[in-house]
């Protein structure tokens, strides 16, 4: 069978996904900074590093898959780490990992989400892109952790619409999707958080399919786009949101 490397294995969607290739017979190896085989703190370029070198060295033979799962959501108290971990805590390791990839014709797939298309400051956007730190740090001091959570999720996603061919002619499908709200124990804390909590109600009355997402259901997609069934999909980004974004944006495609 398979060997896949997962970040933010420990929680959340990464931990569905980890269950789910598991089920299917794969070999996993898990990236997170408690309960995982690779140990390492995304946040901070020493940390990336660390994870990159430990995941290299567990793939010497090629990768069939990389899942970049971990992140940091909209409500962190620390603004600065949300595109740390969200943002180059992905795509570094993406990019180290690529030739480890290719040697299996792989796939990867990367977590945004459906907030990603919502408006923000287009400068922390291309800060992100451009790997422009001075303009990072400028425009960090300026916006919200919401607005730095969805820029980076939309950072994500044009990051891989632009480097999808390159990755495909190298044999390697790299695929983004982005989920809606999710039922994860970190939305479950804000969730019952007073400052958060009735506004949280309010929007997942919105959602169209009436309720949250599961994390078994971000991962059953995660795990088609990895598997051969999806083996001509390539630079797509899917939304598993309950039919929000196409109620928000009917006229988008």
């Amino acid at each position: 069978m398979g060997k896949f490397i997962v970040t933010g294995a420990a929680s959340g969607i990464g931990e569905a996904v980890c269950s789910r290739l598991e089920d299917d017979g794969e070999t996993v190896i898990k990236v997170d900074r408690h309960n995982a085989d690779i140990v390492a703190d995304l946040a901070t370029p020493e940390g990336r590093r660390a994870a990159l070198q430990a995941c290299l060295a567990a793939s010497k033979d090629g990768l069939d898959g990389l899942v970049c799962c971990a992140g940091i959501g909209s409500t962190s108290p620390d603004v600065v780490m949300i595109p740390q971990v969200n943002f180059y805590g992905s795509i570094e390791l993406l990019l180290g990992l690529k030739d480890a990839l290719a040697a299996r014709s792989g796939a990867a797939v990367l977590v945004s989400s459906n907030s990603a298309p919502q408006d923000t400051d287009p400068n922390y956007v291309v800060a992100l892109l451009s790997n422009n730190q001075e303009q990072l740090k400028t425009s960090l001091a300026t916006i919200s952790g919401h607005a730095a959570y969805s820029g980076s999720k939309q950072a994500i996603a044009i990051w891989m619409r632009r480097n999808a061919p390159d990755y495909a002619r190298s044999g390697v499908r790299l695929n983004a999707v982005a989920p809606g709200y999710t039922r994860t124990a970190m939305t479950e804390a804000t969730e019952k958080d007073p400052k958060y909590s009735a506004a949280i109600k309010d929007f997942l009355e919105t959602i169209p399919l009436g309720r949250a997402g599961k994390v078994s259901e971000i991962a059953n997609v995660i795990g088609f786009l990895l598997c051969s069934e999806a083996s001509f999909v390539s630079g797509s980004l899917l939304y598993v949101d309950g039919g929000h974004d196409a109620m928000y944006r009917p006229n988008s495609i």
